[in-house]
Parts: C-alpha cells; sequence; structure tokens
C-alpha cells in the first residue's frame, strides 16, 4: 500500500496571509488524519513564510499517524528536528529563499559529503532519513553509501510533462530508479507535482512506492470540492435561501 502524507504547508501559507489562526494548521491536519491519511509533512524555511517552528511543534503535540518534516539541513532545522523526533526527516537540497523544491541533492561532487554526519545523527536518534533525489543511478548508489534509509523521488518533470512522450520517458526513468533502490536496501518515496490527474499513472508504474506527499495540488483540489459544502453551510447559519440562478436547474 501507497502511503499518503498531506503537506500542509499551503494552510499556514493561507493563515499567514491575514495574520492570526484561521485556517488553523492544527485543525487541518485533524480533519486530513479523520479523513484517512497516513501522514503529515511540513516544509518550514528559514523566513517562516508558511510553516513556523511553533507549528511544528504544536503538530508533533497532537499526531496520531507519521511526521515527515522536510527541509535544508542548516543548524536551527537540525536542532528543530532533534528536539522534536518526527517519524521521518526528508533533506532538501534547498538553500534560503528558494520558492520551492526545483532539483535532487547532488551527492558525488564531494560538496555534500557532510550530509553523511547528519544522516548517521537522525538515525541515531531513531528517526527515519530521506534523500530528495532525481533518477539518476550514481547519485541513489551514493544515498545507500552515505546511509540513508530512503530516497524521495522529485517528479516536478514528470507531473509537466505528463501526457507526452516525454512524460513516458521521464516515468520509466522513475521506474527504473526505484527498482535500483529497492535492489540496495532504500525505501521509496516521490513528491512534487502530484495531482489527481498523474497520480495514478505514476503509482502504477513505479513498483514499491512507499509514500508520497502531497500539498499544493491537494488543498487546491479541496478547495473546489469543499466550495459548495462550505456556501451551503454559510447560508443555513444565516436562515438564507440559495440564490436563483436564472437558467440554472433547480435541485
Amino acid at each position: 500500500m501507497i502511503r499518503l502524507s498531506v503537506n500542509v504547508n499551503k494552510i499556514a501559507t493561507l493563515r499567514n496571509a491575514r495574520g492570526g489562526n484561521i485556517p488553523d494548521v492544527v485543525e487541518a491536519a485533524r480533519t486530513c488524519i479523520a479523513a484517512g491519511c497516513h501522514g503529515i509533512t511540513v516544509h518550514p524555511r528559514p523566513d517562516a513564510r508558511h510553516i513556523t517552528f511553533q507549528d511544528v511543534f504544536d503538530l508533533a503535540a497532537m499526531l496520531t499517524v507519521e511526521f515527515n518534516i522536510e527541509g535544508y539541513p542548516g543548524a536551527e532545522f537540525i536542532d528543530l528536528v532533534m528536539r522534536v523526533r518526527p517519524t521521518q526527516v526528508t533533506l532538501v537540497p534547498d538553500p534560503p529563499g528558494v520558492l520551492t523544491s526545483s532539483a535532487g541533492w547532488n551527492l558525488t561532487s564531494g560538496a555534500a559529503d557532510w550530509l553523511r554526519d547528519v544522516l548517521a545523527r537522525f538515525r541515531d536518534a531513531g528517526i527515519r532519513t530521506s534523500l530528495f533525489l532525481e533518477t539518476d543511478a550514481t547519485q541513489i548508489e551514493r544515498a545507500q553509501q552515505f546511509g540513508a534509509d530512503r530516497i524521495e523521488l522529485y517528479t516536478g518533470p514528470f507531473a509537466h510533462a505528463f501526457g507526452t512522450s516525454e512524460g513516458k520517458k521521464i516515468l520509466q526513468a522513475h521506474r527504473e530508479a526505484a527498482r535500483l533502490a529497492r535492489e540496495i536496501g532504500l525505501g521509496v518515496n516521490a513528491g512534487h507535482d502530484l495531482d489527481l490527474k498523474n497520480i495514478p499513472a505514476y503509482a502504477k508504474a513505479v513498483r514499491g512506492l512507499q509514500e508520497v506527499s502531497i500539498g499544493h495540488a491537494l488543498i487546491s483540489d479541496a478547495l473546489y470540492m469543499g466550495l459548495s459544502r462550505a456556501v451551503k453551510a454559510y447560508l443555513k447559519a444565516l436562515g438564507s435561501k440559495p440564490a436563483r440562478v436564472k437558467g440554472a436547474k433547480r435541485k
């Protein structure tokens, strides 16, 4: 079974745009859990433009499912993870100020060798580790040598090319990457720009996939799927009847 971890960053983005605590990140997480998700993901950044460190502590205090914290392993991030002790930490190569993750780690240049010590520290603390990677076989093999438990395959290029011949080639590359990872003892996660249209093909092709983390598309779909119910709830609260739209069929 492929586990779904819901990234609640976009809930925090909306809250921060207005201030206060609406929408409530913790309440959103509770709603996702009640709906059956297997985990909650957050990606705190140094500028706190969405998830804050306090959000991380608040979520950790109430979660009954797996907690996955993503981020660049700077000193503050490492300290946060060690204090919270989530189920999983996913390390991404995003420097401060980057809008969103857009590439995997380069583990072959020697510049990332310091990650070995970071991974070992998390592993010794009982935290499952994952490295955000592209499909290059050498990078995957290095992730295993570095001591990671899993990799998270960057699915952005697949999502952008979905439905084209290039998308099929990229999907095959992901399938082969996942096969190699499993053969050398790595677990396989995936994430970035996956949505209701492209997930079925990905899940079918990439065997042994253990977890996907989805935020932007899922929260966006929730707006469309839930707006009707919300409007009706407010009409009921007001004691009002729905407006009659000219040409619309009455239900």
